[in-house]
């Protein structure tokens, strides 16, 4: 099993791989826009579908998938306990939605949490289908992000109290949720004022 000091080491890459601002690139590379200046400012895949379209959007959320996947699949692979592992990947989510490498702004950490905690738990993939209708009804992708963090949070809090999760893993969900629901504070308030933006719903550049 590694050592702290290995331990120590996967926090860092981890946060320094969830701290890749895919959508700030995106958004550079395709039409020199910083997405921290439009829309709502953040660089994940909402922001960019709303300013780049939806295959951009697409790729970026991807990646940013894969970002949260990667540190917690690796960890595993290399015996790391379940206490670094879990750690790694709130390390990833934190570094995604507090990129060092465009002034510790990011994204909600929708697409990179839920890429570390499908990797924690993949049984966490069958809250998908209620995130879906929830956009699908109600046209807002921020109330079906904070619906997916709570179910899941809840999910693995169940899974863990049954002991069929690592409790570790269940708490590493909680925090990711609660670090979404911490990034949607804006959201919330125009959801509860009814100014949110519904998608579909693109903004003047």
């Amino acid at each position: 099993m590694p050592g702290p000091l290995a331990g120590i080491a996967l926090l860092i890459a981890s946060f320094l791989i969830g701290a890749i601002p895919w959508g700030y690139v995106a958004g550079k590379a395709s039409r020199g826009i910083d997405l921290r200046t439009v829309g709502s400012g953040g660089t994940g895949a909402t922001n960019v579908l709303r300013t780049l379209g939806g295959r951009a959007s697409a790729l970026v959320a991807l990646l940013d998938i894969l970002k949260g996947l990667l540190p917690v699949i690796v960890a595993r692979a290399a015996g790391f306990d379940a206490a670094w592992v879990a750690t790694a990947a709130v390390a990833t989510v934190a570094g995604h939605c507090w990129s060092p490498f465009i002034g510790f702004k990011g994204g909600k950490g929708v697409a990179t949490g839920a890429g570390a905690a499908i990797a924690l738990f993949p049984q966490i993939v069958l809250i998908v289908p209620v995130m879906g209708l929830v956009v699908w009804t109600t046209k807002y992708v921020s109330l079906g992000s904070l619906t997916a963090a709570a179910l899941g949070a809840l999910l693995a809090v169940a899974y863990a109290g049954a002991g069929m999760l690592d409790w570790a893993f269940a708490i590493a969900i909680l925090v990711i949720s609660g670090i979404i629901t911490i990034r949607h504070e804006g959201n919330i308030r125009r959801l509860l004022n009814g100014s949110e933006r519904r998608i579909g719903e693109s903004i003047s550049l």
